[in-house]
């Protein structure tokens, strides 16, 4: 008799540690974790950012900022964050950078459709904002 009440007390305290394992969700935790539209898509950690790459970050926030989000993180509903390993040296070199501000590119990492050219901003403006995307890349691990 004593071991068919340790056998259901057994399984009654495996069924209750499974159910607070695999519970879902609470909502409130759940909407507050969903991301929402406008929203940074990544966390990042940001260097100290000087000389070159310090004029990129003002070109970047003028003219990348609005879809690629302030400091490159991201805008949910907008554009894909740059600091992110998609975006590390050896699968998008600076060329490519390059190549997407002067003639746009067509999705093909991230749902948010074709990127437009950006107009007036010169290779050089443009390798300034490369380098401050890289500091900021490097500063995550992102090399």
């Amino acid at each position: 008799m004593n071991r068919k009440y340790l056998l259901i007390g057994t399984c009654a305290v495996v069924a209750i540690a499974a159910y607070i394992t695999l519970r879902p969700a609470p909502v409130e935790d759940a909407a507050q974790s969903a991301p929402t539209e406008g929203n940074a898509m990544v966390a990042i950690q940001m260097p100290p950012i000087e000389g070159n790459a310090a004029i990129g970050q003002r070109i970047f926030e003028n003219a990348c900022s609005a879809c690629h989000g302030s400091n490159a993180v991201g805008v949910e509903g907008a554009g894909p964050p740059l600091i992110h390993v998609i975006y590390e040296p050896s699968h998008h070199a600076d060329e490519s950078f390059q190549r997407a501000v002067a003639m746009g590119v067509r999705s093909h990492h991230w749902q948010f459709g074709d990127m437009p050219p950006v107009e007036g901003l010169t290779r050089g403006e443009v390798a300034m904002v490369i380098d401050y995307i890289r500091e900021i890349q490097r500063a995550n691990g992102i090399n």
